[in-house]
């Protein structure tokens, strides 16, 4: 083989492995995949969850903290298996809710912060819960008059 052939090859393998380096860390980090421990699980434990779905937003204070990673249906209930960032503390008598960005829109899980001085460990429970509001339901309820209004009388 002439030596400019394997200039030209060891050129082309070179070229190769380097882009093959590039893509593995494009996809790393931008799949936002690590192989670090950089959260932690909470789970809660609601009555409903009316279309909340999976890596759907946890957030406290309007701030992502983290996502919904699984959810199942436990003792007939459902129970929503959360990643939280590991920086974010959660304390044992913080309140898990349910919301709709907007009217009709997505469902995410919302932490509101609680007083005690014991935060949840990795597998923890958030025992205090809120479940969705049910918009259907209530214009169903409204339109057909179920909704008692207070009436004055002269």
């Amino acid at each position: 083989m002439a030596p400019e052939r394997k200039g030209l090859e060891l050129g082309v393998g070179l070229f190769l492995i380097i882009g093959l380096f590039c893509l593995g860390y494009l996809s790393f980090t931008l799949g936002n995949i690590g192989f670090g421990n950089d959260s932690y699980v909470v789970k809660a434990v609601f009555p409903t969850v009316a279309g909340l779905k999976n890596k759907a937003q946890v957030t406290m204070a309007g701030v992502s903290i983290g996502e919904v990673k699984k959810i199942r249906l436990k003792d007939d209930r459902a129970e929503v298996v959360m990643s939280i960032k590991k920086n974010v503390k959660l304390e044992d008598d913080s309140i898990a809710s349910i919301k709709t960005m907007g009217i009709i829109g997505d469902k995410y899980v919302s932490i509101s912060p609680g007083a005690s001085e014991t935060y949840l460990a990795n597998g923890g429970v958030i025992r205090e819960t809120q479940p969705p509001i049910d918009i259907e339901s209530l214009i169903s309820r409204f339109v057909f008059g179920s909704i008692k209004t207070k009436k004055t009388e002269k």
